[in-house]
């Protein structure tokens, strides 16, 4: 039997919009990969890689992208005594909306999927360049 809707709802709700102020052990991270169990890589603003659990109340109602951002809270990291360093509080789902906070990290800067990096002209569907000496030394022999 599944989950009730009201707690799908609930936690849907519960990450639609960005808390007004972060406490001091809260931090927004950049999920890295999927560990497994309800545990996620994630990168902090200060490029410290740490290793968070998703709470009861978001599985299997709030799916976590690669590349997707979190809030996380390390407050009782020292008490565990296990890898875990932290837990996600909240899932970024509008990303524009968390952008436009004052805690938002500048070490975050939007990245737009489309932009092309490359300065070079794109060989996709053309033709490898030919050498003409190749041809005048394959012919001569």
């Amino acid at each position: 039997m599944g989950r009730p809707k009201r707690n799908i709802t609930a936690a849907a709700e519960e990450t639609s919009s960005p808390p007004s102020a972060l406490t001091g052990t809260q931090s927004i991270a950049r999920v890295i990969k999927a560990e497994g169990n309800n545990l996620y890589s994630c990168l902090l603003p200060d490029q410290t890689q740490i290793l968070v659990e998703l709470p009861s109340r978001f599985r299997s109602t709030i799916w976590i992208k690669r590349g997707g951002y979190i809030l996380v809270d390390t407050k009782d990291a020292d008490v565990r005594e296990n890898k875990i360093g932290g837990e996600i509080i909240n899932v970024v789902r509008e990303e524009r909306a968390w952008r436009k906070e004052s805690y938002w990290p500048k070490e975050f800067p939007k990245i737009d999927p489309y932009a092309d990096d490359d300065d070079e002209e794109s060989t996709v569907g053309k033709m490898p360049p030919s050498d003409p000496e190749d041809e005048t030394d394959e012919e001569v022999k």
